[in-house]
C-alpha cells in the first residue's frame, strides 16, 4: 500500500499568495519520479496559516529517492533563490491503511 508524506508549511500573514504562485510555477520535477502517485497543495480555510503539501508514493524508498535526487534540487531552486515563504515546516509521514476513490 502507498505512503503519504505531508509537508506542513507555516506561512507568514500576507505571503499565502506568494506561496501559491511559487507552487503554480514550480518545475514539476516530482511528476516524473518513479513511484510518484500524486500531489496536492492544500490551502487552509479556517484561521490557520499552515498549508499542507500532500504527496503519495508507492513506497518510502521512492520518496527518499525523490528527496535525494537532482530533480528535487531543481524543483526547489526557487526556494533557495527567493528565500523561504514559510516561517517553519514539518514533515508528517503516514502509511495508507485504507483508500477509497
Amino acid at each position: 500500500m502507498s505512503v503519504v508524506r505531508i509537508n506542513a508549511i507555516t506561512v507568514e500573514p500576507g505571503r499565502a499568495a506568494e506561496l501559491e504562485e511559487r507552487f503554480a510555477a514550480r518545475a514539476g520535477e516530482v511528476e516524473g519520479m518513479p513511484g510518484f502517485e500524486g500531489f496536492e497543495l492544500l490551502r487552509p480555510t479556517d484561521d490557520r496559516n499552515v498549508y499542507l503539501v500532500y504527496t503519495r508514493w508507492e513506497s518510502n524508498e521512492a520518496f527518499e529517492a525523490w528527496v535525494n535526487s537532482e530533480a528535487f534540487q531543481r524543483g526547489h531552486a526557487g526556494h533557495r533563490e527567493g528565500g523561504p515563504v514559510g516561517s517553519a515546516s514539518e514533515l508528517w509521514m503516514f502509511d495508507v491503511v485504507e483508500r477509497k476513490e
